[in-house]
């Protein structure tokens, strides 16, 4: 265990939206990549272009089997075999290890249990059940000493359980998938629009802006991200304009640091202090 010592928590959004999405969470002597749906180049290549390149990957945490989510597994386990001389794990649900695709399945796959923590080195991972039509998906809280950072995407809605979990956040990432007038008046079939829509769909910016609203009682949240935006079913504006009015409710603008997660350009990460061990 390390000594007592600041460091700095970084969240850092690679890629972000219905074509894929990566996030990595590290604090320079350990870190993890939360999905891996983009490809293994776009993700080096982007955490080279944040100066992130020679961070940590101890681990990959995997939300659920869909390609955007879980996409460059494989290679990707490769490649970080090659460049650490290692196994990276790649952790995951038994549910969503039964459901990859078999051209994505990576080495070292690690099981989970949804609700029980487990440790990547010093970090610690805490995998939760969200309602997403999969076979057993999970958001995920990392802790770097007594800060937790967290990806909150692909769910239909929002839990009591879910709430808890974001108000501990000093990062957190959400999701603000769709804008309910655009998706209704929009070109997908009639039965992807009520998947969509449905309890174990996406969040709505509605949707999300309740989660918000709930879960700034009491937070912790210094950063926050919006996530997994539908490029045809939303746009930045009505995303930003949502969580903004939220965040005037509450006090807390120019408190809290809104931005949004985007498909092919990566955000510079979020820090947050970590000196509690």
């Amino acid at each position: 265990m390390p000594s007592l010592f600041s460091r700095t928590l970084q969240v850092a959004v690679l890629a972000s939206g219905s074509k894929g999405n990566c996030t990595y969470i590290g604090d320079g002597h350990a870190g993890v990549l939360v999905d891996c749906g983009v490809s293994t180049k776009q993700i080096l290549a982007r955490m080279e272009e944040l100066d992130l390149a020679d961070a940590p990957i101890d681990g990959v945490l995997v939300t659920h089997e869909h390609s955007d989510h879980v996409g460059a597994a494989r290679i990707l386990s490769n490649k970080l075999q090659k460049k650490t001389g290692r196994r990276v794990p790649f952790y995951m649900s038994r549910g969503t290890a039964s459901g990859l695709h078999p051209k994505v399945v990576p080495e070292g796959i690690e099981t989970i249990e949804p609700g029980e923590r487990f440790q990547v080195r010093h970090l610690s991972v805490d995998p939760f059940p969200v309602p997403h039509d999969t076979k057993e998906p999970v958001g995920y809280r990392v802790r770097s000493g007594g800060v937790w950072a967290g990806v909150v995407t692909d769910l239909g809605r929002s839990t009591r359980l879910v709430e808890r979990k974001l108000r501990s956040l000093s990062v957190a990432v959400i999701e603000f998938n769709h804008d309910v007038e655009m998706l209704l008046g929009g070109t997908y079939p009639w039965p992807v629009k009520q998947r969509i829509r449905s309890s174990h769909g996406h969040l709505s910016n509605d949707q999300a802006a309740e989660l918000l609203d709930a879960a700034l009682d009491n937070s912790r949240i210094q950063h926050l991200v919006l996530a997994h935006l539908s490029e045809r079913n939303n746009s930045p504006a009505l995303a930003l304009a949502r969580a903004a009015a939220v965040l005037k409710k509450h006090g807390a603008v120019g408190e809290i640091s809104l931005r949004l997660g985007d498909q092919k350009v990566p955000l510079p990460p979020a820090r947050v202090a970590v000196s509690d061990w």
